[in-house]
Parts: C-alpha cells; sequence; structure tokens
C-alpha cells in the first residue's frame, strides 16, 4: 500500500506546498499502528493477523522566498526494505513565478484523478484493487495554472509508474488534470497516457468527485476507465469507489464504502486489475480524535468484506475476504523555523 498531510495530495504537488506561516522549515513526523484480522472462507490468514506498524513518515516542508517553495516525505519504516529513493514519496521544488503559475520538479504524486487515490495512505483502511497496486509517486516536472478562484489545471511529464514491473525501464506518462470547487462540488479530474510496456500505452479517465452537502456530511465518488488499442473504450475495464461520511461532531467521524473493479478488455495491458478480474467491496468504520491541533491523535476501528473473482495471482483483495482492524494514528508538528 501506497501514500497524512491535510491538504489534498495532489493539490499540494500542483499548487506547490506552502509550510504553515510562511515557515522556512515546517518538520512533522506521523506514525500509525493497527491490530488487524484478515479472513478468507473463514479461514485466518496468520501472516496478516495481529498487531502490525503501518506507516512512519517525516515530513519537512517550506518557502524558501515568496517565490520557491519545497516539499519532502519520507517512508521510514520502508527504508530498510528498499534503496532509499524508492521510500521517498516527494522530492520536489516548486517555483511560482507570478500567482497562478506554478512549476515544480522533482519525485511527485502521478497526477492521476479521484479520492480514494489522493488521499495518504496513513488515513485509508480498505480501498480498491486499483488502488492497492498502483505505484503512485514518480520523478517528474509539472506546470500548473489557475484559471479564476475555482480551478486549476495541470500537465504532468512523468515516469512512467508501471517502469517498476519491467525493472525501471524507460517508460514515462502524460497526465492532464482538472481540479475545481464550485459550490459543493469539488473535482479531481484528469486524462492519463502512460506507458504499461515500452512503447504501448494505456489510457486513463479518472473523474473524482467530492460532494460536501454539509459541514458534516461529505461523498466521494470516483469513477475511472481504463482503455488501450484493440479495446472497446468504456465500462469494459474501470473501477467505482464511493465513500459517504458522517461527522457528528468535530471529533468523531462515521463512514461506509464501496469499491468495484472489473476488467473484461480482452488485453493484456492493465498490470493492475487483470483481465477476467471482478471485484467488490463494503465496509464501515469509525474514527475519533482525542486530541487536535499541534499534535493529532486518532484511533479507529474498522470492518470491510471482499468478493469475486481476482485473477491476478499477487492480487490484494479476494473472495469472501473479511477485514478488521482497530488502531491509533499520531502526527506532531515538532519544529517551525520561519524566516526573520
Amino acid at each position: 500500500m501506497k501514500k497524512y498531510l491535510s491538504l489534498a495530495v495532489l493539490a499540494v504537488t500542483v499548487m506547490g506546498m506552502h509550510a504553515q506561516d510562511n515557515a522556512l522549515i515546517d518538520l512533522t513526523v506521523q506514525a500509525r499502528g493497527d491490530y488487524q484480522r484478515v479472513y478468507e472462507d473463514g479461514e485466518a490468514i496468520k501472516d496478516d493477523c495481529g498487531f502490525k506498524g503501518q506507516y512512519l513518515n517525516l515530513i519537512i516542508q517550506g518557502e524558501i522566498n515568496e517565490h520557491f517553495s519545497y516539499s519532502y516525505r519520507q517512508r521510514l519504516n520502508k527504508i530498510s526494505k528498499t534503496p532509499f529513493f524508492e521510500a521517498t514519496d516527494w522530492l520536489h521544488l516548486d517555483y511560482k513565478p507570478i500567482d497562478e503559475l506554478t512549476l515544480s520538479g522533482g519525485k511527485q504524486v502521478v497526477a492521476i484523478g479521484g479520492y480514494e487515490y489522493d488521499r495518504a495512505p496513513i488515513d485509508l483502511y480498505y480501498c480498491s484493487e486499483f488502488w492497492n497496486g498502483i505505484p503512485c509517486y514518480e520523478w517528474g516536472a509539472s506546470v500548473a495554472y489557475a484559471v479564476g478562484k475555482n480551478d486549476n489545471l495541470m500537465f504532468q511529464f512523468c515516469e512512467s509508474p508501471f517502469r517498476s514491473f519491467y525493472k525501471h525501464a524507460d517508460m514515462y506518462a502524460y497526465n492532464l488534470m482538472w481540479l475545481g470547487k464550485h459550490g459543493i462540488w469539488s473535482t479531481l479530474w484528469s486524462v492519463n497516457l502512460m506507458e504499461w510496456t515500452q512503447g504501448r500505452f494505456i489510457n486513463y479517465i479518472a473523474l473524482g468527485n467530492e460532494f460536501n452537502f454539509t459541514k458534516k456530511l461529505r461523498l466521494q465518488l470516483d469513477w475511472m476507465n481504463r482503455a488501450s488499442s484493440h479495446q472497446t473504450f468504456l465500462f469494459k475495464d474501470c473501477s467505482v469507489m464511493a465513500e459517504l461520511a458522517y461527522r457528528p461532531i468535530d471529533k468523531l467521524n462515521i463512514f461506509g464504502k464501496y469499491t468495484y473493479d472489473v476488467n473484461r478488455s480482452g488485453t493484456e495491458a492493465d498490470l493492475l486489475v487483470h483481465d477476467g478480474s471482478e471485484l467488490q467491496s463494503v465496509g464501515v468504520g469509525v474514527e475519533y480524535y482525542p486530541i487536535r491541533k499541534k499534535m493529532d491523535i486518532r484511533l479507529h476501528a474498522n470492518y470491510s468484506y471482499a468478493w469475486g473473482n481476482n485473477t491476478n495471482p499477487d492480487g490484494i483483495m479476494h473472495d469472501r475476504q473479511s477485514y478488521f482492524t482497530v488502531g491509533a494514528t499520531w502526527s506532531m508538528n515538532l519544529l517551525q523555523w520561519r524566516r526573520k
């Protein structure tokens, strides 16, 4: 699994992350630990049961001056298992020559639309099969432009997220994204063209929609279509992710979620949701924040159930799979150093 910041991860990448109060250095540490139980056909999967340390993140961000800012996040729990930069989620420098324009370069979030994809992994408990498989951080460059007060357009050229399937081959992706906010409706929409093997491309249309009906009630609804050559364009290979969340008080969040992944394309181009797969999941959860401010503590409990056929032998979701987890997330701002 992948990707905790109060701002949307992709919005951060698009517009450049600015530390609180124009800090030159803003340092945050985050961690999450769970006790979980995973069952398939009623049988416990012993390797996936018990106490698990899920995430340990170091985040450093800041504004160098009125034009330059930077952002860096390192997954500390991955360093011993992978090369250093493979455990780096993002490391990019942003330049704003004018208020409307942002140029960014470095390791970034691959600009794919959708709110499930956009949220940090430390904030998610169960996800679609697509989310579980996508490598979402790559080196590249982007340019973003604010169109009025409520819309931003961004183009990104980066390494293909599928290069890791071929021992980091020379492969690229071209991504166009729209971030919008209009009344109760916000968007994370993208069109993506990515090499899934050298010289051959898969196209994504990802439509992420968020509806904030009230301050207490929110719906996130994503639809993604994937297509390659010699394939019927719509609905043969796609995913749907929907989450309804209700916050009766500031410290309490109750949510329910549904995901659906299907691939009937007849091609091998989708390396994440394999041809012949059809999977669904439903779940409910609760989050409670006993402390919020410079140090956040979040307690959670959640249950989900998945069913269907997964033709990917390395896939995460399986038929008649139950997943239960309780745990705590801790986030502390350790340092803010402001320019004089």
